[in-house]
Parts: C-alpha cells; sequence; structure tokens
C-alpha cells in the first residue's frame, strides 16, 4: 500500500515544500530508501543525516539543513510522534478470512488449525491442533508446530524447526511514543520475524515482530521456555537460552552466545560471541565476546566472585 506524502502530512498536520511523491514505508535513516520516511530524535545519529536516502525525515528545523537535497524535511519538534502516527498507514490490516495454504508433500495438519492468506508450508511439516498461521507466513520443511502456537502475519520459519505449545512469533513489540500530556501513541509495528533452520524455541516464549526490517533468531539457536525476545533483536546462530530470559529491544547477540536463567539485556547493545551470562546476570552495556559474565550489572565473572567474597567477610566481621 503507498500513499502520496501529501495524504500523510495532511493528517499529521505538518507542511512540506517539495514533490508530492508516493511513500510506502518507514525505516531508520540508515536503511530508508527513496519511497520511504525516517525520523531523526537523536543528536548521536546526527552523522547519518547528510547519508540517508530517505524520501522524507521528520525533524526539528535545526537538523534540517544537515539532510541531503534528494531528501525532504518534514519540520516537527515531536519527530518520534509523528513517526508513531504515520506508522499506523502502513499497518497490516487485520482480517478473520483466511485462504488454503499453499502445501509441500507429505504434510500433516490437524483440522483445527486456521490459516491466513498466503500462506507456505514446507513438505514433511507438522502442525497440531489450534495453531495459528498468520497471512504472508512462510514454513520451512521438517518443521512441527506443537498445539496452540500462534504465528503472526509475515513470519518466516525455516526448515527443522521445532515450536512448543503456546508459543507466539510476530506479536507487536512494546513501542509507545508519548504526547506532551502524557498519553501513550501507538507505533505500529510493521517489521516481522525470520527464524532460520534449525532453531527449537520452548513452550510459552514471545518473540516481538521488528517496528521495521526484522527480528532474526538464527540458524541453530535452541530457546528454553518462557523466554521474551523484544522487537528488533538479532539472535546470533547456535546461542542458547535458558528459561525466563528477557532481551530488550535491538539487542544484538553473536553466534554462540549462551544465557542462564533470568539473565537479561538492556536495549540497543551487543554482546559478542562465545559470551556466558550467569543466571539472573544484567547486562547494562555492550560486552566484548569470549568471557563470562555475572551480577547486576554485569561484570567479568572473576571479578564478580571477588566482590562476592570480599562483600561476605565484611557482613561476617560486623
Amino acid at each position: 500500500m503507498t500513499y502520496k506524502l501529501s495524504q500523510i502530512t495532511k493528517e499529521l498536520n505538518i507542511y512540506f515544500n517539495g514533490n508530492d511523491i508516493e511513500i510506502d514505508g518507514i525505516h531508520t535513516l540508515k536503511e530508508a530508501t527513496s519511497s520511504q520516511l525516517s525520523f531523526f530524535t537523536d543528536a548521536k545519529y546526527a552523522s547519518q543525516l547528510p547519508n540517508t536516502k530517505a524520501a522524507a525525515v521528520f525533524i526539528d528545523e535545526k537538523h534540517a539543513e544537515l539532510l541531503p537535497s534528494t531528501t525532504i524535511a518534514l519540520i516537527t519538534d515531536e519527530a518520534y510522534l509523528k513517526l508513531a502516527y504515520a506508522s499506523k498507514f502502513f499497518a497490516h490490516k487485520i482480517i478473520t478470512k483466511g485462504g488454503h495454504p499453499n502445501l509441500g508433500e507429505n504434510y500433516d495438519l490437524d483440522k483445527r488449525v486456521r490459516f491466513g492468506n498466503n500462506v507456505t508450508v514446507g513438505d514433511n511439516v507438522t502442525i497440531m491442533a489450534g495453531c495459528y498461521v498468520g497471512d504472508n507466513v512462510v514454513i520451512g520443511s521438517n518443521t512441527l508446530l506443537y498445539p496452540n502456537v500462534t504465528l503472526y502475519h509475515g513470519t518466516h520459519i525455516g526448515d527443522n524447526c521445532i515450536i512448543h505449545a503456546g508459543t507466539v512469533v510476530g506479536c507487536d513489540g512494546y513501542g509507545f511514543a508519548h504526547t506532551k500530556q502524557g498519553e501513550h501513541i501507538k507505533i505500529y509495528q510493521n517489521g516481522n520475524v525470520v527464524v532460520e533452520d534449525d532453531v527449537e524455541i520452548g513452550a510459552n516464549c514471545t518473540i516481538d515482530r521488528a517496528v521495521f526490517g526484522t527480528t532474526y533468531i538464527r540458524k541453530g539457536t535452541k530457546l528454553d521456555n518462557l523466554i521474551q525476545i523484544a522487537h528488533n533483536c538479532d539472535v546470533g546462530e547456535h546461542s542458547l537460552m535458558a528459561a525466563q530470559v528477557g532481551l530488550a529491544g535491538s539487542t544484538t547477540l553473536g553466534r554462540n552466545v549462551v544465557m542462564g536463567g533470568q539473565s537479561a539485556t538492556a536495549g540497543h547493545l551487543e554482546v559478542g560471541a562465545f559470551t556466558t551470562i550467569a543466571g539472573k546476570g544484567g547486562v547494562t552495556k555492550s560486552l566484548g565476546g569470549g568471557k563470562m559474565y555475572a551480577g547486576f550489572p554485569a561484570i567479568e565473572i572473576k571479578a564478580w566472585r571477588k566482590m562476592q567474597a570480599v562483600l561476605m567477610r565484611l557482613v561476617k566481621n560486623r
């Protein structure tokens, strides 16, 4: 679905000077194309402004001059809020009427499975009772969905995957902009989730779709039960997560990261490859790879153990 820029700006009460071009979506300054909107809300991303290919950008007047001549400045002092309102234009239209999936060979589908439109199912797929497979979902060959798994629209599941009962893949990420009066305006999550080959996901996990772009669970990763992966995360190949792990939005894990039970990360950070986070560890900043961390905030485990020993001595000597 595309909209004239004038349609969007009229709804948002913004004036613009430039060609009334067709807009087909929203993305970051770095990823936006010449038919997409973007937004600028943080000075640390100012260096991306001169090189953006976005058709138009919600931006404050102070930084507008940094945009290239090919990008239209949409001047506002509430760029994030305008983004939220604009995101609704590109939200997937939810309908309850489904269609018949495109099926491979040797499938086994319970009669109580519901499909959306334009679903593709590979060979040797088993889908058990109570599952819902939404619009434009792709399920690779030799994949098994246990009862009551929900795959929201646009989700891609690879080959040889196992998804256990009650898990939801592709639900909306937790994204809101805030008015000056303290109201919370939904940012429609218009990306998707890609689960690559040979992934196993435990029971009652939730993996959020991206705001725009993709949330990735990379090849060979194994998730325990009751895990939350927020929007725009990228979980590296062959990573392991024990129960009740939580990743905040836009966390990137390298390959073979191991996270103990109830450990978690803050958002917009990176954890290097072959890192281990001990149970209940709280990652508050990006961490280098190849090491083991513990505690909150997470530090190298040798230092954490020494700190615990010192604290214990202090308590005993009181």
